[in-house]
């Protein structure tokens, strides 16, 4: 497993989740970050847009989705698996990489560009202008980071709803601190695939953006230590909880992603829906097929409506879709528990796939 390159950057929410699974993993690595030259060179002619991470494999296949990084070492490259067997793990686990991936990107980006903003451009100007002084790296860094600036809005993220978003995240690290008195990982005493989704946006935006991360080592010190713990890669030995079972103390956070994140997917696959049915077979998604209504922490606003989001939730419905009976049982009974009632009928249709780096029809 040597001679992989990760194109990735401390700063980046999904190099964290890549980062943290490839060390877990035993994979030999070497990070690079993504100067402009390379950009240009290797990832542009290869992927078509500007993202990372991506992985160079020893054969030259770049593979760009979180996802797929970690989905081409689960299969023939060591005995130990991320995935939980179990039924109902493996879905919560895919319910909880939803909530990861797709609704902790609320926290993380106001955060980020409300509370961090000087003090990020810093550092993306290190990456753009190696060489710059101070002063040079802090406007080269603001040139590229305005562009991430740009996304907040369309998140949702608003001076009407900020106190909204903080609320929840204090709700999330309480939670959070919680489990971690009774387990060391999210479902059991050695990490898995939900660990890793998770540390995308817990490592790169609020254990390592200055305020962010002040903040949790003051008022979250076991989040902090488990940051720590899953970004090294520890967590190797240990078991997943036995029996198939779901930790009591995950049931806060589920039922809170749920509650907040569900009735925007409920709306944005009925607005794909729509989409989809005029266009043609097998064609590239777009990112937001429109805005939807949305809550947290008791504050309302309005968000885009994010197709990527859907492929998320396709894992996981694909998960329950093929349960065995009593699999089915025990996993209806927790969507009851959670306020995941919804999930059990809902379904993702047009499919979508990923082809050729991008969102698609099936």
């Amino acid at each position: 497993m040597t001679g992989y390159t990760m194109y990735g950057s401390e700063m980046s929410y999904f190099s964290g989740k890549a980062r943290a699974y490839l060390r877990w993993k035993g994979v030999e690595f070497t990070e690079i970050a993504p100067s402009p030259a390379i950009m240009k060179e290797e990832i542009l002619p290869t992927v078509g847009w500007p993202v990372i991470p991506v992985l160079k494999t020893p054969d030259g296949e770049f593979i760009q989705d979180t996802a797929d990084i970690i989905a081409h070492f689960e299969g023939p490259i060591g005995a130990q698996s991320a995935i939980p067997e179990g039924a109902l793990q493996k879905f919560v686990t895919y319910l909880l990489q939803l909530f990861a991936d797709e609704w902790m990107t609320l926290p993380a980006m106001h955060y980020r560009w409300n509370h961090n903003e000087d003090w990020i451009y810093g550092e993306f100007g290190k990456n753009a202008a190696p060489d710059g002084t101070p002063e040079e790296q802090y406007e080269a860094g603001k040139a590229v980071g305005s562009r991430f600036k740009g996304f907040v809005p369309m998140l949702g993220i608003t001076p009407e709803t900020a106190p909204g978003i903080e609320k929840a995240y204090e709700q999330f690290l309480a939670d959070m601190s919680a489990h971690l008195e009774k387990l060391p990982y999210l479902l059991g005493t050695r990490a898995s695939y939900a660990d890793f989704a998770l540390i995308g946006p817990l490592y790169a935006h609020q254990y390592r953006d200055k305020f962010t991360g002040e903040h949790m080592k003051r008022t979250a010190p076991k989040v902090a230590d488990y940051v720590e713990r899953v970004i090294a890669g520890e967590g190797r030995e240990g078991e997943l909880v036995p029996l198939d079972d779901i930790p009591v103390t995950l049931l806060p956070i589920l039922k809170v992603a749920l509650a907040e994140h569900l009735p925007v997917l409920l709306n944005t696959n009925e607005q794909f829906k729509a989409w989809a049915e005029t266009a043609e077979p097998h064609s590239e998604v777009p990112r937001g097929v429109g805005m939807s209504d949305f809550s947290t922490g008791g504050c309302s606003g309005v968000m885009a409506s994010r197709t990527f989001s859907l492929l998320r939730l396709q894992d996981a419905l694909d998960t329950y879709q093929i349960l065995m009976p009593s699999d089915k049982r025990r996993t209806d009974a927790f969507l009851s528990a959670v306020g995941g009632d919804a999930l059990k009928t809902m379904r993702i249709e047009p499919r979508l796939t990923r082809r050729n780096y991008k969102l698609a029809l099936v």
